[in-house]
């Protein structure tokens, strides 16, 4: 009897398109395809079928694939496809979907509970056309992603958010097609761990790493240009930077263009406008800043209130020699960015 409840229990991916994609729950539309099917008795799929490019059949309690001819039929054209929140536990099952979707473009398989599951390389190739790939909350291994990144030439984006990550395993072959990495809310806090994303992605675009314990930027220029030749836009909101040299160590990256950067302990002491000001005046390069772009009188303004706070502290650390330690950064600073923009506004005067 407990058997029998069990099996019951069991949804394929074919019966949850068959019922979620039939005429009576999803009406004919603009980029639906119709899909018509005999139904022989007892058989999960209707007769016909409306089913659009993108399927979402998140949160079904789909566990295994179902008839793999139904779903070569069913998803000849589909391209994206969301898996989120069921229970696939098997990747043995998920290329049993995959393999026979040969369009898919996008594969979103987040929540579905895939620690300790290993992804035989043998299997892999069936994800060679995916371009994102979305792994939030899988816990999936270090060793199945290097599988799957060495598998899919065509990969431009991949999520690998809440993996309860602390270290990041190298892989021993870079995916060049990588432009974009979404890893906050890890447990990231070393910066030998971030640089191995450089390595493996020489490529990357975007980086994001919100809401991990990153305590500081670790390596010089020379080894930031080399590992991150393409870095346009970084994400280090709710880290654990402390160090305005961490932030100096940002305009290293050759083509850093936006920076996130809330919430991190440097900036606590100060007002909102401060922390937007004190950020934009340390990153002459930057054009979008906490999400907002930088216009040239926002710069202006920024650098104006820098240098007039930072010369207050100068003459605060002549007066009192026992805090120079805390202010003497601020002041070479100042000489560097007051240097910038008397320069800058004289060549605008001539």
């Amino acid at each position: 009897m407990e058997s029998s409840f069990d099996e019951e229990e069991v949804r394929t991916f074919v019966q949850v398109v068959s019922e979620k994609y039939n005429a009576d729950n999803f009406p004919y539309g603009h980029g639906v395809g119709i899909v018509i099917l005999p139904s022989p008795p007892g058989s999960p799929v209707k007769e016909h079928l409306f089913l659009p490019s993108s399927v979402v059949v998140n949160n079904c309690g789909i566990r295994k694939a179902g008839d793999k001819s139904y779903i070569a039929t069913l998803c000849a054209h589909v391209m994206e496809l969301d898996l989120s929140h069921n229970q696939l536990d098997d990747w043995a099952e998920i290329c049993s979907i995959v393999s026979n979707i040969p369009h898919l473009d996008f594969l979103n398989l987040s929540m579905n509970p895939l620690s300790g599951v290993e992804l035989e390389p043998s299997m892999a190739d069936i994800f060679s056309r995916v371009r994102q790939l979305v792994l939030i909350n899988t816990r999936v291994s270090w060793e199945t992603v290097h599988t799957l990144t060495r598998h899919t030439p065509e990969l431009e984006e991949l999520f690998l958010c809440l993996n309860q990550y602390n270290t990041v395993s190298e892989s021993p072959t870079s995916c060049p097609s990588l432009r974009l990495l979404h890893i906050s809310d890890n447990l990231l806090q070393d910066w030998t761990e971030v640089r191995k994303f450089g390595l493996m992605f020489p490529c990357l675009r975007t980086l994001v790493l919100a809401n991990n314990g990153i305590e500081t930027v670790g390596d010089s220029q020379e080894t930031l240009q080399r590992l991150f030749p393409n870095l346009r836009s970084i994400n280090l909101t709710n880290s654990g930077l402390s160090k305005w040299e961490d932030i100096e160590r940002l305009n290293f990256f050759p083509k850093l263009e936006e920076v996130k950067a809330k919430g991190i302990p440097l900036l606590q002491p100060y007002s909102d406008h401060e922390r937007h000001s004190l950020l934009l005046a340390q990153l002459p390069s930057v054009m979008v800043l906490n999400g907002g772009e930088v216009s040239k009188e926002d710069r202006e303004a920024a650098e104006r209130f820098f240098i007039s706070m930072s010369s207050f502290l100068c003459l605060v650390a002549d007066e009192r020699i026992h805090e120079r330690s805390w202010t003497e950064p601020v002041c070479v600073a100042y000489k560097t960015t007051q240097r910038k923009f008397h320069t800058a506004y004289n060549e605008q005067v001539q």
